[in-house]
C-alpha cells in the first residue's frame, strides 16, 4: 500500500487552506478509503503544535492536534533506528533536524515525505518527495 509521510509544512497547508491543501485533503480521504496510508513523526507534529501555538493561542494549537488524532494519521513515536536515520541525514545537508526525522521515516516505511519545504531538495536523491504545489 502507498505510504505518504506528512511534514509539517503539509500539515500546515491543510489547515491554513494554502497550496497544496487540497492534494492533503485527497490522500486523508483515501487514507479514510484504506487506499493509502498516512503518517506524521511525533516530531513533525510537534512543529505543527509549536508553529500554531506560537502564532496564535496554544489552545488552537491544541485543537488542531485533536483533529490530526483523530485523522486516519497515524503518529509514529521515535526509536532508535528512525533517530540515527535521521541524525545521519541532517549529516548530509542543509536541512532542519526535524524535516530528517520527516525524510527518516518516509525511508523506513518506504514512502514518500509530502511537503513544500524547499529544504528537502537536499534528500531528493534519498528519499521520494510528493512536492505540493
Amino acid at each position: 500500500m502507498t505510504v505518504r509521510v506528512l511534514d509539517a509544512f503539509a500539515v500546515l497547508a491543510f489547515f491554513h487552506d494554502e497550496p497544496g491543501a487540497q492534494l492533503v485533503e485527497e490522500m486523508i480521504l483515501q487514507a479514510q478509503d484504506g487506499k493509502m496510508e498516512l503518517a506524521i513523526c511525533v516530531v513533525n507534529l510537534g512543529e505543527v503544535y509549536y508553529s500554531i501555538a506560537r502564532s496564535s493561542f496554544r489552545e488552537e494549537a491544541e485543537d488542531y492536534i485533536q483533529q490530526i488524532q483523530s485523522m486516519p494519521i497515524q503518529i509514529v513515536d521515535v526509536d532508535w533506528e528512525l533517530t540515527r536515520l535521521a541524525a545521519q541525514f541532517k549529516t548530509s545537508g542543509n536541512i532542519s533536524y526535524a524535516d530528517c526525522y520527516a525524510a527518516a521515516l518516509a525511508k523506513l516505511q518506504s514512502g514518500a515525505v509530502v511537503t513544500g519545504d524547499k529544504e528537502f531538495k537536499a534528500l531528493e536523491d534519498d528519499i521520494k518527495i510528493v512536492w505540493l504545489k
